[in-house]
């Protein structure tokens, strides 16, 4: 391991901005966090995947991951090691103490969309129209999920439900379910044993309707899809049968996050709003952007986006206000992680940076009790990836 990165003075943007963080030749397309938070894996259009140190008093570069041939599209920190996903069509098993490649998955023909991991098996997407299974240990391909018409975006593993004796959340006898969704305007649930197509939740608008983001609620028996039709839809995973329809984006929806009966979505329409995921009615709209906004993370009783806009923001989930704007990026930023009162941002112009956000927390309109309970509640989320125990529900 050695370092990679450059820290430069905060500068003008006063106190919130820390250090910035430059390695990366190219720019950064993905973010992801160890368990413990004390590491940061980066992914980048220079084909090479980097590990930097949070909770070290400076920020450091502590590992390089060499060896795709094309850029990394998504990337996880499982255990002890990294998993990256590329556009040279494989998937790479990394160990983050010698930053040595130890396994490499082939099998998709195309791009690697995006990827989820269970300890067991991960999970991928691709643009060749399939999501696939694969041994964790061994990188053997297990499942191929065939049916979907065009690419494959996010995927949802939902584990069996061993409360539900009476098979209310599965009627047709799945067990472990991977849900996909993909360009051609639907979503498929399907069992992981069979590989077999259970449920295809139509009724996005097949002109525009790339799924472009899911989520589930805590139970995992609600699904949420975004689309590029410019709504979200809710359905019922054992039925198949559509619930709600959210109305009021005038852009693609990119993302969203659900924390217990909120859901938070970021639009191509430059904004980002809450819903109220019982009843299908916003009632807060995040303003301030001036592009698309590509991610959305609630954290310590804030919201986060991320936006093509080059900027990040922090706003007051409850009553809408922009907190703060940490402005210093020169290109989109991509993707965000909070660590114990710090923002790291990735951007599209190769840099990492750190910014302090203790001061916009300790004043977020919670009370003490309140903002300890918040948190204790934020940690077992992150720990549990979507709200479910065991943390068995795994989406991206």
């Amino acid at each position: 391991m050695g370092g990679c990165g450059s820290k430069n003075a905060a500068g003008k943007n006063k106190s919130f901005l820390i250090e910035t963080m430059a390695g990366h030749e190219k720019g950064i397309n993905c973010m992801a966090l160890s368990e413990d938070g004390s590491v940061l894996a980066t992914g980048s259009e220079d084909k090479t995947a980097r590990l930097w140190s949070t909770k070290t008093h400076n920020c450091e570069c502590i590992g390089i991951l060499r060896g795709h041939e094309e850029y990394i599209n998504c990337i996880l920190i499982e255990d002890c090691y990294v998993l990256t996903g590329s556009a040279d069509k494989t998937i790479r098993k990394w160990d983050v103490s010698t930053c040595e490649c130890v396994l490499i998955c082939r099998g998709h023909t195309s791009i690697i969309y995006r990827m989820i991991c269970t300890g067991d098996f991960i999970f991928t997407s691709s643009y060749d129209c399939t999501a696939r299974c694969w041994d964790f240990e061994n990188g053997e391909c297990l499942r191929v999920f065939r049916g979907h018409k065009k690419f494959v975006c996010p995927l949802i593993f939902i584990p069996a439900d061993d409360d539900d004796a009476d098979g209310t959340l599965d009627m047709e006898g799945a067990n472990d379910l991977l849900i996909t969704g993909s360009a051609d305007a639907t979503a498929r649930k399907w069992n992981f044993e069979t590989g077999k197509c259970l449920t295809v939740f139509k009724g996005h608008d097949h002109r525009e309707g790339a799924i472009m983001c899911m989520a589930t609620d805590n139970l995992g028996r609600v699904l949420f899809t975004g689309s590029a039709d410019k709504t979200v839809r809710s359905w019922n995973l054992a039925r198949g049968e559509q619930l709600k329809v959210f109305e009021g984006h005038t852009g693609s929806v990119i993302c969203m996050q659900v924390i217990n009966k909120i859901m938070y979505t970021g639009s191509a329409d430059h904004t980002a709003r809450a819903w109220v995921t019982e009843f299908g009615d916003c009632t807060r709209v995040y303003k301030g952007h001036k592009h698309s906004v590509a991610v959305v993370k609630f954290r310590d009783g804030l919201l986060f986006t991320a936006s093509g806009d080059n900027t990040a923001r922090c706003f007051d989930p409850k009553s809408g206000a922009l907190r703060k704007t940490f402005d210093s990026h020169h290109f989109c930023v991509t993707s965000i992680e909070i660590v114990d009162g710090k923002l790291f941002t990735g951007s599209f112009d190769g840099t990492m940076k750190v910014w302090d956000t203790t001061g916009i927390i300790d004043d977020t309109t919670f009370g003490k009790d309140d903002k300890e309970k918040e948190k204790q509640k934020q940690q077992q989320l992150d720990k549990n990836q979507n709200g479910i125990e065991n943390g068995k529900i795994m989406i991206d």
